[in-house]
């Protein structure tokens, strides 16, 4: 692979790309561009494909708040291009297959390019099955006002408003990670899931009784009716529950850590800790997991939509049979609890689907956190870089680079797939016993791992920009 990408490289490097800021961007700076984008994105949440017609599905429900974006909207695909990039490029990579040097300019170049190709190329095969399989479907007066009665003409304008909204989401992204704090990724799926949760507080429409769905006004209304508290609003405890107690599990799993003593080889007395977090992979490998398991999902929907049934069969976007229900995410308790009503599968299909999910979150967890430190330059090799080119040296260790990443080495791999594997446990914890609002368990893990997160990169620039010359430690400058 690596002569074909020889071959490429002058497209690769020709790739769109946000311009790099040339110098410090102040921090101030930063946020306004962060809050700009995060405005424009609620924004294009609002702008409703033209042409779509009422009847369209959204098979990405249940995926919804994990992905970002807005049903139905311009940016209907969400984050799911390039986090299914990234899915790819981090198999590939870790495979090593690429045959690509990241340790050099040339080499950091290719893979970025490859990396946005790769983005392009998702952004239309999602979009793709979602006009041809039927899922958004064209609004036959448009076609007959506009089009001739062409329902062709007016799916492929769907089409097309679906990759521009996936290539704009792509370049928010880029403009948050360049000139912003944190990712835009990070951010989507935080704004996504933050309306999710007040939604979920708050709403007062009823949806499957008569008394509404948000936490508030259901418990207001069913005590002012005078109607069996456990029988209407016993889920909605349980739910309110796990969130309060996966809120506070994940912030203390965030401040879980091993700290590894450091020293300055020229500045006498100045020392400093590099942390080992528990969750040191963070929790977005976690997306990695859920995108795969919803591409899977989408595959046997587009199946069952042209009638080919072998995997399993759906009613709308729910799997019922086959392949496709026992390999389904479970995502609340109305899954599993065959004892509060009837599931339609005998007990040994639903503990069956709920073994497979176990197995394909804590595994998926595991592997994905080991690709994903090895693309973001996490790794016990790209870290003892850092820390040699800062100065910086593990006390009563020679100053050499073999010598760090043996030290790191005996901590870094076995955190992170430690740490992959109570981040699943706790994803399944959180799906299966419920959360607020229609967010999922996923969703709330990975937001209030991202807000966590957040505040630190936060405190650092304010930092950094209290003592500018701790730029150069931190490889900001």
């Amino acid at each position: 692979m690596g002569a074909m990408l020889d071959r490429m490289e002058p497209l690769l490097a020709a790739m769109p790309a946000v311009r790099s800021p040339e110098g410090h961007v102040h921090f101030k700076n930063k946020v306004l561009w962060t809050v700009a984008v995060l405005i424009l994105y609620f924004l294009l949440t609002n702008i409703q494909i033209f042409g779509l017609s009422a009847d369209s599905t959204d098979w990405l429900g249940m995926y919804r708040a994990l992905l970002a974006g807005a049903s139905g909207s311009i940016v209907h695909l969400g984050i799911g291009p390039i986090v299914t990039a990234s899915i790819v490029l981090q198999l590939l990579k870790g495979a090593d297959l690429l045959g690509i040097n990241t340790s050099e300019p040339r080499g950091q170049v290719m893979y970025m390019g490859l990396q946005k190709l790769l983005i392009f190329v998702m952004i239309v095969v999602e979009a793709a099955p979602n006009v041809v399989g039927g899922f958004l479907a064209p609004d036959p007066n448009i076609a007959l006002q506009f089009f001739s009665g062409s329902m062709a003409a007016v799916s492929f304008i769907i089409f097309l408003q679906l990759c521009i909204g996936g290539l704009i989401i792509f370049l928010l992204d880029e403009v948050v990670t360049k000139w912003g704090v944190g990712s835009g990724v990070g951010l989507f799926i935080v704004a996504g899931v933050s309306q999710g949760l007040i939604n979920g507080f708050l709403n007062w429409a009823p949806v499957e009784d008569a008394y509404p769905v948000g936490f508030f006004p259901r418990i207001f209304a069913i005590i002012g009716d005078g109607a069996n508290l456990i029988e209407y609003f016993g889920l909605d405890l349980l739910a309110l529950l796990t969130t309060v107690f996966i809120f506070g599990l994940v912030v203390y799993a965030e401040s879980t850590r091993i700290e590894i003593p450091l020293a300055h080889a020229a500045v006498r007395g100045a020392r400093g800790r590099f942390p080992v977090k528990l969750i040191y992979a963070s929790v977005l490998p976690m997306i990695l997991v859920r995108v795969l398991q919803a591409n899977w999902q989408m595959f046997g929907l587009f199946l069952n939509n042209m009638g080919i049934t072998i995997l399993g069969t759906f009613e709308g976007q729910t799997p019922t049979s086959g392949i496709m229900y026992v390999t389904a995410p479970i995502n609340s308790p109305t899954d599993w609890m065959w004892w509060l009503s009837d599931l339609g599968h005998p007990i040994w299909e639903v503990i069956l689907r709920m073994g497979i999910d176990f197995l394909v979150m804590v595994v998926g967890g595991a592997i994905f956190a080991l690709f994903w430190v090895k693309t973001a330059g996490l790794d016990s090799s790209h870290v003892a870089r850092q820390i040699q080119s800062s100065g910086m040296h593990i006390p009563g260790y020679r100053r050499n680079e073999q010598v760090l990443v043996r030290y790191l080495d005996r901590y870094i791999p076995r955190v992170t797939v430690i740490g992959g594997i109570a981040v699943g446990l706790l994803s399944i914890l959180a799906n299966y016993l419920g959360v607020i609002g229609a967010v999922g368990g996923t969703g709330l893990l990975l937001t209030v791992s991202i807000v966590y997160r957040l505040y630190e990169e936060i405190a650092s620039e304010q930092m950094m920009e209290m003592y500018p010359f701790m730029r150069g430690f931190f490889g900001k400058e």
